[in-house]
């Protein structure tokens, strides 16, 4: 496999940069695939990345992997809100640059997520416009977001269940988990967590995480009272995906469908789910405005994928993100 890959580093806004996937002397292409890694993801972490951004190369599509605040060891002090905001600040570069080179062509952004980066996505698409401010997360500035055209989340599990078999496996995991929430509850929302317990709960050790984020992340009152990050979780009342998933419409901010693909044998998602009907609650709730944006054509279950496709799966991947973006 190739280590080194041809490309262009944009500086889309103060700190925060973009990898554009191309060729030495590529013509522009007019239209994009903004990508967001999951928890610990920078760049190169997940390995369909390049492939698809190989696939692309004789199409009018090029590949953007993002770099947020909440990359690699980010995440921890991150937050979803922080999170969309800089990725609109992206949408905007990317559509504005895309524009200028494209000689009148309608330039198209799509928006990808894997894992927690599709809780992003959702985030993006479903969450008020502006955000509210919020004094205790940095970087939420109440920022508009532009509008995009195509939003399509990969391995969309629940960060909360895939705590739990840490947490419910030993008396150790269960008793850090405990202290966690406690501090979490008691103790201002940037205060940093025991770091050496959160490894313990099955969160990426060595890493510091506010009292917010994980309150966040392990959203202890759930189901009945999820916290921001919980929109995966597979026992969450259909009330709560009407506020998640039924919101998309309403916010306007995605002009074409919204496509999930959950991988079949994805080692974070809960032991026996249905992950056929569990997508069709998540379509159910988005079409439930009367307003169609669910995409049953590319929406599936990756055959035989791991969470982050490694191997097995990432060809029928590629084939779906094509027929979407065929009809994007």
């Amino acid at each position: 496999m190739a280590t080194s890959y041809s490309g262009t580093l944009h500086n889309y806004a103060p700190r925060l940069t973009a990898f554009e996937f191309g060729l030495p002397n590529m013509a522009p292409k007019p239209h994009s695939i903004l990508f967001i890694g999951g928890l610990t993801d920078g760049l190169y972490t997940v390995p369909y990345v390049q492939t698809i951004a190989k696939a692309l190369e004789p199409t009018e599509w090029s590949l953007f992997h993002l770099l947020l605040s909440s990359s690699y060891g980010g995440w921890g002090i991150g937050s979803l809100g922080q999170d969309v905001e800089e990725i609109g600040q992206c949408v905007e570069y990317v559509r504005k640059m895309k524009q200028a080179t494209s000689s009148g062509v309608a330039t198209k952004v799509v928006i990808m997520g894997h894992s927690t980066g599709s809780q992003d996505v959702l985030h993006y698409v479903h969450a008020p416009n502006p955000l509210p401010l919020n004094p205790d997360v940095d970087g939420v500035q109440g920022l508009i977001r532009p509008v995009v055209d195509g939003a399509i989340m990969q391995a969309p599990v629940s960060d909360r269940q895939a705590m739990l078999p840490s947490v419910q496996g030993s008396s150790e995991g269960r008793e850090a988990y405990e202290k966690l929430v406690e501090f979490a509850r008691s103790q201002p929302a940037r205060s940093i967590c025991p770091i050496e317990l959160t490894g313990l709960v099955g969160l990426p050790p060595e890493t510091p995480v506010n009292a917010r984020r994980f309150w966040s992340l392990a959203s202890p009152e759930s189901p009945e009272k999820p916290a921001e990050d919980d929109l995966f979780s597979t026992d969450l009342a259909d009330q709560r995906l009407d506020q998640t998933f039924g919101r998309v419409a309403q916010r306007g901010l995605l002009r074409g469908t919204l496509v999930a693909l959950y991988s079949g044998s994805d080692e974070y998602a809960p032991e026996g789910v249905d992950k056929e009907g569990l997508l069709a609650r998540w379509k159910a709730a988005t079409n439930a405005g009367g307003k169609k944006l669910w995409d049953d054509e590319a929406s599936g279950v990756i055959p035989g994928a791991s969470h982050n496709v490694r191997d097995e799966g990432q060809a029928w991947l590629i084939e779906r993100i094509f027929s979407y973006l065929n009809r994007v």
